[in-house]
């Protein structure tokens, strides 16, 4: 079976302000105050947990590695408890999924967010179901870009990890197809599309509506 890969942040779902709002409740703990904002910072956000403490410490002149290990686990639980108060799923994509599902491709999720969250917030958003597989940053020892996620995706979905694509937004996506040998899609209405066609990638995505015809392109 062919099968086609999503990342999930910036992908499938903006769920950018709910994750800067639990960064910034880790900067109030701080003494800092709120200091990412919304939309200014989506980009940020959709890069992880780290990166947005690392950034914003950094904004406040108070970056250290210590700081950033203490709170990710408070970032984690804050964002846990408000996981679904901002996100949305992009338009058309669960469209897409099923017209994908309706011409024989598999369908699943590889992300860098840890998969109890990834199914959390895929749950709340009720559309879970829609997808074969889920694999996150922490359900085997590597992560993206490493490859093995990716495949492990496949798998899980029912399909041939050779013949698969990854849709992504990130340049971190871009590198994991290539690691893989596997064509990728990087949407472009993310906050960081208009740094996608530097990557490169087999394909840009700029409305769902078209990714059955691309996927069925890029996997003859």
């Amino acid at each position: 079976m062919r099968t086609v890969i999503f990342d999930l942040d910036g992908t499938l779902a903006d769920t950018s302000g709910d994750l800067l709002a639990a960064a910034n409740a880790c900067f109030r703990q701080m003494g800092l105050g709120d200091v990412l904002s919304h939309p200014q910072d989506a980009g940020v956000a959709l890069r992880g947990g780290r990166m947005m403490l690392a950034h914003g410490l950094k904004r406040a002149n108070q970056f250290s590695e210590a700081t950033v290990d203490e709170f990710y686990p408070v970032l984690l639980a804050a964002y846990r408890d408000a996981i679904d108060l901002h996100s949305v799923m992009y338009p058309g994509a669960m469209e897409a999924v099923e017209v994908l599902k309706s011409a024989g491709f598999g369908v699943g999720i590889c992300t860098n967010k840890p998969e109890a969250l990834a199914d959390q917030l895929m749950r709340s958003l009720g559309v879970r179901d829609a997808f074969a597989s889920l694999v996150g940053a922490d359900t085997l020892p590597v992560r993206k870009p490493d490859p093995e996620p990716l495949f492990e995706a496949a798998r899980r979905a029912g399909g041939d990890p050779a013949r698969t694509l990854l849709v992504g937004d990130s340049d971190t996506d871009r590198t994991t197809s290539a690691n893989a040998g596997v064509p990728s899609v990087l949407v472009t209405f993310g906050p960081s599309g208009d740094d996608m066609a530097v990557l490169k990638p087999e394909a840009l995505l700029h409305r769902f509506e078209d990714l059955p015809e691309v996927a069925e392109r890029l996997i003859a």
